[in-house]
């Protein structure tokens, strides 16, 4: 790390500098990236693209006084080092560490948490209203990436912020990717304004000439060159329909010019939009070549970029299971937003590719789209994370529950999602689904029987969900086809007569190591793979409700509402008054960290079981043995 690096503790420290010395800080912060991150993983290739940008940011603006938002926030890495972080980055994601995404409890430089896309600018717009309706003077810069504009919300703020004030800056940075290379007709025209020759001569005419003589007077002349440019080239632009006067696009690597074009925004009275153009990676070949890798990883050399071999994850069994299920039935069709790589299905692209659609960063529209599909008989698949699927909360109750229409929803990084931390956490999908009527909702505790019942899935009549986590799968011999499970019906693997033990999912490894460590005791424990939350199996939970002294449930999610609430919901219904021990995540949001360590942090071990379970044999036993 270089002299200049460690000479920043502020954003005062970069205002300080010249065009030069921040050219080679913007080098070093990109070699201080490469090599720290190579040790913790992290999101490398968006924030090597942001470098310069973020530099000029805090050149122009003064914060926390004025207000900059990085939509995902992903991207914010420079932020941090930038705002008093740099000697704690090496902690990044790290347990106790700094978030990888901007939290407000962070940092006064931190003015808006977000972990998924599409909210900065209606963030931006609420809080640049509350600065005009309290009189103040600061700036609202909201930088948004180019897939940001495929999710509808950004539009939802881009109808409303001409209305509603005068003085807010967008900045558009257009790299082309999200996690994936960006689809549909926003990526198409972008693609369009920066691949147009004569823009493109144009806008380097400009840069020279704003770098030769600089000031206002030579931005305004390029800006009516511009326009009258713009009007020989196309009818209008986008943005300029909502209200928001467009610039650019420039080169979002040329600090002056990013430097003296903010500090013109700055003066501007009516919204603004800054069209940048960065690349992904930029300074390191590795995550240039290889950008959807290098979006975010764990950990990789920093010399060659490479990583670790990986184990085969649940998202590659998902994939290649879907392969097959489509190879048999020319009805099943799969449905990403945005996550092609993130969910496995790069792996379906090829096989099926007039059966795959990318929709970009749009839940709500990737269910109704389903929904549409499955009216006229094709059987979707969605594979969305669960922590994603939230935002479609209502098509799948309006459009598809509502309606009885057979999608299937394969709900990637359902429970702890680990370094991503809580905005990643899919620990709500159970809760916020099992209340919709006709929803079948299952958990498989392994590779296997996910397979198994994504074919069940594609049997039903109506919408179904499966919930499977991040990471490797439990290595389990699998069968050769994939056999269709009965709706509602648990697995039994161990009977017992003191308890009844049920793991959800991949929590059935808990469940088991805690029925042997009873069982070496000398009690006698049920061990149940409960496979459906919804239907539940209300047979195997009346007949050990008979014999028990307690049930435990184990499940990776709050325990508000989840698998253990459905479990003494229905024994309540049923009559069966034993008490119920629930394993599960406490109601509040969980920080980012090693799930091993959060697990024992929040008691859902099973030293955490047992503490709580065997008081209730014991008791039982002494009601028995008084009665005898």
């Amino acid at each position: 790390m270089g002299n200049l690096l460690e000479s920043i503790h502020s954003p005062a420290d970069v205002k300080r500098l010249n065009e030069a010395e921040m050219e080679s800080l913007a080098s070093e912060i990109r070699e201080f990236l490469i090599q720290t991150l190579s040790k913790t993983g992290g999101h490398l290739g968006p924030n090597l693209g942001v470098v310069e940008l973020t530099l000029a940011l805090h050149a122009a603006f003064n914060t926390p006084q004025d207000r900059i938002l990085f939509d995902v926030s992903h991207q914010a890495y420079v932020h941090k080092i930038l705002t008093g972080r740099r000697e704690q980055f090496a902690t990044i994601r790290q347990p106790g560490g700094l978030n990888g995404f901007m939290l407000r409890t962070e940092s006064e430089h931190d003015c808006y948490g977000a972990g998924h896309a599409g909210t900065a600018l209606s963030a931006a717009l609420g809080m640049a209203v509350a600065r005009d309706l309290a009189g103040g003077k600061e700036h609202v810069v909201a930088v948004a990436g180019d897939a940001a504009f495929t999710n509808g919300i950004s539009f939802e703020a881009l109808n409303n912020i001409s209305d509603q004030t005068k003085r807010l800056i967008v900045v558009l940075n257009d790299n082309e990717w999200s996690i994936d290379r960006n689809v549909g007709a926003i990526a198409r025209y972008f693609h369009r304004i920066v691949t147009n020759e004569r823009v493109r001569n144009f806008h380097e005419s400009a840069a020279r000439l704003v770098e030769r003589f600089g000031g206002k007077t030579a931005i305004t002349v390029v800006r009516r060159a511009e326009e009258a440019a713009k009007s020989m080239l196309w009818p209008s632009i986008l943005f300029e329909e909502f209200g928001l006067q467009y610039f650019g696009p420039i080169d979002g690597h040329n600090i002056p010019l990013l430097i003296e074009t903010f500090n013109f925004l700055k003066k501007e009275d009516r919204p603004v939009l800054l069209h940048v153009l960065t690349e992904k990676g930029r300074g390191f070949q590795p995550a240039i070549d290889g950008a959807k890798k290098f979006h975010g990883l764990g950990p990789y050399d920093p010399e060659t970029g490479k990583t670790s071999p990986s184990q085969t994850t649940y998202s590659e069994v998902f994939a290649n299971t879907l392969v097959h299920l489509a190879n048999d039935d020319s009805r099943v069709v799969a449905i990403t937003a945005a996550m092609p790589n993130g969910t496995g299905l790069d792996h379906f692209r090829p096989h099926h590719p007039r059966r795959y659609f990318d929709v970009g960063i749009a839940e709500e529209h990737a269910v109704i789209f389903a929904a549409g599909m499955a009216t006229r008989g094709y059987r979707p698949v969605c594979a969305i994370y669960s922590t994603f699927l939230q935002r479609a909360f209502d098509p799948i109750v309006h459009d598809v529950a509502l309606q009885k229409l057979p999608v299937v929803f394969c709900m990637d990084r359902a429970g702890l999602s680990g370094d991503d931390g809580p905005t990643h956490h899919g620990l709500f999908d159970i809760s916020y689904l099992r209340g919709i009527p006709d929803m079948i909702l299952m958990a498989p505790k392994d590779e296997d029987e996910l397979a198994d019942m994504m074919k069940t899935a594609l049997t039903l009549d109506g919408p179904s969900a499966i919930r499977y986590p991040r990471g490797n799968v439990v290595g389990v011999e699998r069968k050769d086809q994939p056999q269709v499970l009965e709706v509602g019906k648990a697995e039994v693997l161990e009977d017992g007569s003191d308890v009844a033990i049920l793991g959800l999912g991949p929590m059935m490894a808990l469940a088991t190591e805690l029925g042997a460590r009873l069982g070496s005791e000398g009690y006698s424990a049920a061990v149940i793979n409960p496979r459906f939350v919804k239907p539940l199996d209300r047979e195997v939970l009346a007949e050990y409700g008979k014999r028990v002294a307690a049930f435990v449930t184990f499940e990776d999610h709050v325990k508000m509402g989840g698998f253990g609430s459905a479990v003494v919901e229905a024994l309540e219904e049923m009559g069966v008054t034993i008490p119920v021990v629930r394993i599960g995540w406490p109601d509040q949001f969980i920080e980012h960290g090693k799930v091993d360590a959060l697990r024992a942090k929040y008691g859902l071990t099973v030293d955490a079981a047992y503490s709580q379970v065997l008081p209730l044999i014991a008791q039982r036993k002494r009601r028995t043995l008084a009665a005898s």
